[in-house]
């Protein structure tokens, strides 16, 4: 069996990958939007004003669609897929088969501008060929020669690492985006049995996170600091995981200390609220220590510090109230990368005020706003955003530990397998200097020569 790569395999985002499985007969891993200078790259490939590589252009030869997770770089170019004809099963796990349709329809917001009946056609086709799967489960794709397994990769809610076992016994292994271990809600990602070849994220090869263990210490820190100046604490996130993340740990916080009861926690995302409407039906997936608290009659996503913003109109007068008032307040919101959302109105409104703390939890891929943000905000620079050239007042701080991949340490831990070493590594998902960093690191333990895209 080859691979063929469609995306993130040269950067980090645009996930897609294509494998031949004979000459008449492909399985489809992902199927994301580029983002950042990513979109850049990509774009050579692709037909104008479309996410969808030429290879596509007949799915006929497409028996099947596997989902690692819900992540917009990982399943953003669906719709453009089914509408060049993809009628195969979407094989995921059960929780993303409750996300995707959420994130489908923001996709369609984003990248569309057909009628809404022809996106809720897109919506009802792609609904009908989902096959949610159970972890730990084979499922033989006939007519296919192989099966297929998802297994936890600790990464979002539903996330997984795909096997894919030829009938002869060769096997693949897809590993998506890899979380890292004790992750608030989530269980930590199952142990890499063997692999023939692996196809490795590497967003964090050349670096280890900050100790996760006092991560919320940290974050209690950097907050008291900030509401000294009565300022606004921005910070940017992803609606699915991170956002969540960070609600469990605010509430431990505020549980934990009487004078932070006050203290208003914004969540001004529409498509963030509905996903952590999703996360709290969904706690039988969690882990145990969130169990414990929902035993202890806490409600960590859900508590009565939290105010959620309803509609546009309110969250333009909580924009302007702040802009002009201050308070102090930690407002989470959309896009992660501050590459579109509510995020940029809170940005343009309160970066040129030194009161306000910008707050990055998680990855700022080359060439979006966020990474602007992060790299010339402590020089007091400036970013542009909808075309409008912000300066920086604010206080920028990154804060490790947060973030939902796999650093260098944990994916080399990742290889350790546990029946048979791995023979192939092919690593996608990173920067080239990430990618490199990581590449030696398995040379020097593995004896492996990694490939990956120069």
């Amino acid at each position: 069996m080859q691979v063929i790569h469609h995306g993130a395999h040269r950067g980090v985002t645009g996930s897609c990958h294509q494998l031949i499985i004979n000459e008449q007969q492909s399985l489809l891993v992902d199927c994301g939007l580029f983002q950042g200078t990513d979109e850049l790259q990509g774009a050579g490939s692709y037909q104008q004003g479309a996410y969808l590589p030429a290879p596509y252009q007949d799915a006929s030869d497409l028996r099947g669609l596997i989902i690692t997770h819900a992540h917009i770089d990982h399943v953003g170019r669906l719709p453009e897929l089914l509408e060049a004809g993809f009628n195969a099963p979407i094989y995921c796990t059960e929780a993303t088969a409750l996300l995707l349709p959420i994130v489908m329809e923001d996709a369609l917001g984003l990248t569309r501008r057909d009628s809404d009946r022809s996106n809720q056609l897109l919506l009802k086709k792609m609904r009908r060929l989902l096959v949610p799967l159970a972890y730990d489960s084979w499922q033989d794709l006939q007519p296919l020669p192989v099966r297929l397994r998802l297994r936890q990769a600790g990464h979002i809610l539903g996330s997984a690492y795909a096997e894919i076992d030829h009938d002869n016994g060769y096997r693949v292994v897809f590993s998506g985006d890899i979380g890292c271990k004790d992750t608030p809600l989530l269980p930590d990602p199952t142990p890499l049995e063997r692999a023939d070849l692996l196809i490795l994220e590497s967003t964090y090869g050349d670096r280890n996170h900050d100790d996760r263990s006092s991560r919320q210490q940290r974050l209690q820190q950097v907050i008291e600091r900030a509401i000294e100046d009565a300022g606004s604490v921005l910070i940017p996130a992803f609606s699915i995981g991170r956002t969540q993340e960070l609600l469990y740990e605010i509430e431990d916080i505020i549980a934990s200390n009487p004078h932070w009861r006050k203290m208003t926690v914004i969540l001004d995302s529409p498509l963030a609220q509905r996903y952590t409407a999703q996360y709290r039906s969904l706690k039988r997936l969690w882990d145990n220590e969130a169990k414990q608290r929902l035993d202890a009659n806490r409600q960590p996503l859900n508590f009565a510090r939290l105010h959620v913003v309803e509609s546009h109109q309110e969250h333009e007068n909580i924009v302007g109230y702040l802009q002009q008032h201050g308070d102090p307040c930690i407002v989470i919101a959309a896009s992660g990368m501050c590459t579109g959302g509510r995020i940029v109105n809170y940005l343009k409104a309160l970066l040129p005020d030194p009161r306000t703390d910008v707050l990055f939890v998680g990855y700022q891929a080359e060439g979006t706003p966020g990474r602007e943000i992060q790299q010339y905000g402590p020089k007091g620079g400036y970013v542009v955003l909808d075309h409008e050239r912000i300066s920086i007042a604010a206080r920028i701080h990154t804060l490790g530990g947060y973030s939902a991949h796999a650093d260098q340490r944990e994916l080399l831990e990742f290889m350790q397998t546990t029946v048979a070493p791995v023979k192939a590594v092919r690593l996608v998902h990173g920067e080239l200097p990430a990618k490199q960093a990581l590449a030696a690191q398995i040379a020097a333990r593995f004896g492996l020569v990694a490939d990956y895209h120069r």
